[in-house]
């Protein structure tokens, strides 16, 4: 069985575990009947990840490494929508990746973050407003480009599929919350556009959406997403709590989180990739994932000395703020 083959299953973890008990309680027995009742839950709440052919055929699309646009492309033309699809296509993107949220009358909208704030001419949370309230804001209102960007709208996740669909695009769908919502949502695209199977990837940093989109449709491509320390530090690396011991409780919070997607996690919802922060990837953990069967994609890679490594030295794809040019990372 492929959970037991040495580089690429579970032995280390399960061993680890035993050890782990063996110290603790100091009986052969109750340590070897934790650990294989642990073994036997984990297979049977585990799914199985889709054939890895078809994985391949949505993670390298062509067979070449995906130059993947952030939020569609975030530098280049207003984030999260129907024209900076257009731009990343226009400028070579092999996919795009898209943040679903929800209105308060339920409708899947692309957008980042909890409100609406940063990117629109509008205020508040988006969860507060319908989408007759949201169709009003204009998405370009802040950005640097936005006298190339008149008229544009904040689309629906439907808008956004069959815009990228005309234009070949793979789809790397980003969920932050509302797991079952999503997965009802994104189930209910998959049915109406079965082409997705092959051309889209269902992504999260909450390991909860991955297993319950895995739930509601098991042949979706689903990709786990991480950045180290992300439950203590903010991206730009500021400390999230002023509170010493909270800082140092979720700092251990964020040692189980990131042993338990790299031992567990990643097997139970049966992911074929793994979405980590550049400055974590590296030759040795590439193969440590491939050892599984699981791609790894980067981001945010935003320099072409740092695109250039990823396509010629790690044979990498990655997720970029530009097609363009050089810039910050957005957070």
């Amino acid at each position: 069985m492929w959970l037991w083959e040495e580089q690429g299953g579970l032995l280390a973890s399960f061993s680890f575990l035993f050890v782990l008990l063996l110290i603790l309680t100091r009986s052969p027995f109750n340590s070897c009947l934790f650990t294989f009742s642990f073994y036997l839950l984990l297979r049977f709440l585990s799914f199985e990840p889709v054939p890895s052919r078809r994985a391949l055929q949505v993670l390298r699309p062509r067979g070449r490494i995906s130059a993947i646009a952030h939020r569609a492309g975030g530098h280049d033309a207003p984030e999260n929508t129907l024209a900076a699809i257009r731009e990343a296509a226009k400028n070579g993107a092999t996919g795009v990746e898209l943040d679903i949220e929800f209105t308060a009358d339920g409708v899947p909208v692309l957008m980042h973050d909890e409100t609406v704030d940063r990117t629109t001419d509008g205020t508040g949370r988006l969860r507060d407003l319908t989408f007759a309230d949201v169709r009003k804001l204009n998405p370009a209102a802040n950005h640097r480009l936005k006298k190339n960007f008149p008229g544009e709208k904040i689309p629906t996740l439907k808008e956004a599929i069959v815009e990228c669909l005309h234009h070949n695009l793979t789809i790397y769908f980003d969920v932050k919350s509302h797991a079952t919502m999503a997965a009802d949502a994104l189930k209910h695209m998959y049915m109406e556009f079965p082409k997705l199977y092959n051309v889209s990837v269902v992504c999260s940093f909450m390991p909860e959406v991955i297993y319950k989109m895995r739930q509601a449709d098991r042949n979706v491509v689903t990709a786990l997403t991480h950045r180290p320390w992300s439950l203590s530090y903010f991206g730009d690396g500021k400390r999230r709590f002023d509170s010493l011991w909270k800082h140092f409780l979720y700092m251990l919070l964020d040692i189980l989180l990131d042993w338990s997607l790299h031992n567990v996690l990643w097997y139970l919802c049966g992911v074929s990739a793994f979405l980590m922060q550049k400055d974590f990837v590296s030759t040795a953990y590439l193969k440590r994932w491939s050892a599984k069967g699981i791609h790894v994609i980067a981001w945010t890679v935003n320099t072409y000395e740092e695109k250039k490594f990823y396509e010629s030295h790690l044979q990498s794809s990655y997720i970029t703020d530009s097609m363009l040019e050089d810039c910050s990372p957005h957070f």
